[in-house]
């Protein structure tokens, strides 16, 4: 029996709604893809044969409770619904558990694919294209274009900031929230899965013999090569996410371009973007066909975002569910609202 009013404490017809049942008819297309994704990666390392595994498993165990305490006090309904409390939860539990892992797939990675895929995804690129960019654009290596694209390369991080601490905190255009909050699920959940599937360490690694010019810069490139060996997850290049985040915010601001801030944001969003996926080829450390992997799930994401959140509407509606997201009462300008710009 479908709940006609699921966020109440029983049905239209006086039966009374369980924990199980709340939760079940509570779950966002979202909530699903996150479980989902955390399963593949139990499944990959508990079926691979890199070093580490068990240490891997139990790290994404701990991710996997704090999605499910999460869920169970926000779908679940432990805490007040609507409440401000509840939002806060789902929002830091739901995506700081997807971001937290990008951090983990430098043990996750060896653990869970301990190969590498390097040469296939060379032998491709030279086959299909006929060139790889990395060693194409060796010629043009210098310290000052070296600099240039690293600023954006490392641009990365403050676009991301950008979007989603707004989106997380103050706008409250359901619509542009859900279709935000899904489509950053689909972009990450589905790198970091493909990770596994096509690993490899990029030009960088794969061909460092090869090239005539060290790439070296100033204030930029240094803060690039610590936060890569600081942080990245070393086989993490298939698809490209340097690629893939910044297309999708470009694209989602260009179809968002009505509402402010998109209206002028979305020219400067597009071409760092531009900037960003040509800085992953200049700097080696990706190939060709991993840039067009990540433009396709970025396209892939916007329309998922676009065309999902309509359906889980119209269900939630019908169910009487509470929306996918609450929007926080914080007071910030107008602009960071998401409102129309008529």
């Amino acid at each position: 029996m479908s709940p006609s009013h699921a966020d109440a404490s029983e049905l239209s017809d006086g039966t009374r709604l369980t924990f199980a049942s709340r939760f079940w008819w509570s779950l966002a297309a979202q909530d699903w893809l996150v479980m989902s994704y955390f399963t593949v990666i139990l499944l990959a390392l508990f079926f691979g044969h890199g070093p580490g595994r068990v240490r891997c498993i139990e790290h994404v165990l701990v991710d996997v409770g704090l999605v499910g305490l999460g869920l169970a006090l926000t779908r679940g309904g432990l805490l007040p619904r609507g409440s401000l409390a509840s939002s806060v939860v789902y929002r830091f539990t739901m995506f700081g558990a997807v971001f937290l892992t990008y951090f983990q797939l430098r043990d996750i990675l060896p653990a869970a694919s301990p190969y590498s895929l390097d040469a296939n995804i060379l032998a491709f690129d030279l086959k299909v294209f006929g060139f790889e960019p990395s060693l194409a654009w060796d010629k043009y290596v210098t310290p000052a274009t070296t600099e240039w694209f690293a600023f954006f390369y490392f641009s990365y991080f403050a676009i991301l900031i950008a979007h989603v601490i707004p989106f997380l905190l103050a706008v409250r255009n359901e619509k542009l929230l859900t279709q935000f909050g899904l489509g950053v699920c689909v972009v990450f959940c589905t790198a970091h899965t493909l990770y596994m599937v096509v690993p490899g360490y990029g030009p960088y690694a794969h061909l460092a013999g090869q090239f005539k010019n060290q790439l070296s810069g100033g204030l930029f490139w240094g803060l690039v090569r610590e936060a890569v060996e600081a942080g990245g997850a070393q086989k993490d290049i298939f698809p490209s996410l340097h690629t893939a985040a910044p297309t999708f915010l470009a694209i989602f601001s260009y179809r968002h371009r009505k509402h402010l801030p998109f209206k002028y944001s979305w020219p400067v969003v597009g071409f760092f973007a531009g900037q960003i996926i040509i800085a992953t080829m200049f700097l080696r450390w990706h190939y060709l066909i991993d840039i067009f992997a990540g433009i396709t799930l970025a396209t892939f994401a916007n329309i998922v975002a676009a065309k999902v959140p309509r359906w889980e509407a119209e269900r939630r509606k019908r169910l009487g569910v509470d929306p996918v997201f609450t929007p926080l009462q914080v007071r910030l300008p107008r602009w960071l609202e998401g409102r129309s710009a008529r």
